[in-house]
């Protein structure tokens, strides 16, 4: 099972792809205002060309788990993607993955390693 999963910003969202075992996660690219028409299609072209089984979004709780104006952002986001892709779009619990991405190392976009750790997150998830 491959996944792919996004790290929603109104300007910039990371993205992250499985391998085909769903085991590791790696950071893909960086979609820019991916709730617009032309953003949406991108994650479209996306999903298709890493043929994603599952997509995997971001929901920004606060602290406290509480859904707060930007999990509602990522709702509103999630709803849209939803209309338009054909595999299943989940909503994943991603506190703290921006900041792990602060403190990772490389080459690759800060948006797509946050991604990445949403990802390693997901697929290590107890099921």
């Amino acid at each position: 099972m491959r996944a792919l999963a996004l790290d929603f910003g109104s300007a910039r969202t990371g993205v992250a792809v499985s391998d085909e075992t769903g085991t590791l996660a790696r950071p893909v690219a960086v979609v820019e205002r991916a709730a617009s028409d032309a953003g949406l299609e991108r994650l479209e072209e996306l999903v298709a060309e890493h043929r994603a089984d599952v997509v995997v979004v971001g929901l920004p709780l606060t602290l406290r788990g509480e859904h707060g104006v930007q999990a509602r952002e990522t709702e509103a986001f999630v709803f849209s993607l939803r209309a338009r892709l054909s595999v299943p779009v989940e909503m994943y619990d991603e506190r703290f993955t921006t900041s792990l991405a602060h403190q990772t190392a490389g080459r690759a976009a800060e948006d797509a390693v946050a991604a990445a750790h949403l990802l390693q997150s997901w697929l290590e998830r107890p099921r």
